[in-house]
């Protein structure tokens, strides 16, 4: 080996280390570590047209009843969660949404919001049956839900599986706890009717992925949990299994709305990259939506809730 040989070797490794340094570690912050909020609105449009003109003029009563989600933990105000709203635009609301709120075209709108954050949806059985008195009969009712999220995250896999608190399960030893959901569901859906002589509609999130359909539990600060993607699909097929049992329930489709915004948002060659807005739209706990993810899950709640607006009349 000659000397200039032996003196291009070490300049050769210098300039592999160099390059892995000045590119490796800045796209490894930017695709792995950086997740930006963004500002402005976010998820879809809302059209015009249906708040053009008042829906109805009888007594409607807007329920909340569900977790974190429907309290709106992680919102910068009260204002600002989805179920605020959808019933009134706070002062500051976007200039492409003034106008586009519950109130506008159901003037004798109440609300009463009874979400509980980090309820599970064995809590939201117990509200509805034991705490929700019957409504008038003149009063429609127009009732919100998020259920099951808690129930598949907590206890962060900081203590062994339960239903209720089953992350870390397998499918296998999930299976029953999955069963009892959609029992628990049906008969939280029988319940609320019977508690609006009047009528009503109800609507039920499904439940959204914070890994961005990809679950790598890691990527969000948590344990890793193999089978944590399957039971997560399976409460949602729960989900729209019971809502399709009924006329009257409908599926607010939040899973298909925040992919593309969880812990892979930059990752532009996953296949839920959304380009125009490839933002974090979770709190600083994983669990909960921040302010932006609120105004996406107030759009696609309205937007669910203007193709049943017949209803109300």
């Amino acid at each position: 080996m000659t000397t200039t040989s032996m003196l291009r070797k070490p300049r050769t490794w210098l300039f592999i280390i160099a390059t892995v340094v000045f590119v490796g570690v800045p796209a490894y912050i930017e695709f792995k570590l950086r997740r930006p909020v963004g500002e402005g609105p976010a998820g879809p449009s809302v059209a015009r047209e249906p708040f053009d003109e008042v829906w109805t003029s009888r007594q409607v009563h807007l329920l909340g009843i569900g977790d974190s989600v429907t309290r709106g933990l992680g919102a910068k105000s009260k204002k600002h969660s989805y179920f605020e709203r959808l019933r009134q635009n706070p002062e500051d609301e976007f200039e492409g949404m003034k106008g586009k709120h519950l109130s506008a075209v159901l003037p004798n709108l109440q609300a009463t919001n009874v979400a509980v954050s980090g309820s599970t949806s064995l809590d939201h059985e117990r509200v509805v049956f034991e705490e929700l008195v019957p409504f008038a009969e003149d009063e429609f009712g127009l009732i919100v839900v998020t259920t099951g999220g808690n129930d598949l995250i907590h206890s962060y896999g900081r203590r062994p599986p339960k239903e209720g608190a089953m992350y870390g399960a397998s499918l296998e030893q999930a299976q029953p706890w999955i069963e009892a959901f959609e029992d628990r569901l049906q008969r939280m859906v029988t319940r609320i009717t019977e508690l609006f002589p009047g009528g009503c509609l109800i609507f039920v999130g499904d439940i959204y992925d914070p890994t961005d359909g990809v679950g790598d539990a890691p990527s969000i600060f948590l344990p890793d949990w193999p089978d944590g993607l399957a039971i997560h699909a399976q409460y949602n097929q729960v989900i729209r299994r019971v809502a399709g049992r009924h006329e009257h329930v409908h599926v607010v489709p939040l899973h298909e709305t925040f992919l593309g915004h969880g812990s892979h948002c930059r990752q532009f060659w996953r296949s839920h990259y959304d380009s125009a807005d490839p933002t974090y739209w979770f709190y600083s706990n994983i669990e909960d939506p921040n302010d932006r993810g609120y105004d996406a899950i107030r759009r696609v709640f309205l937007n669910e809730i203007i193709t049943q607006r017949d209803a109300f009349r």
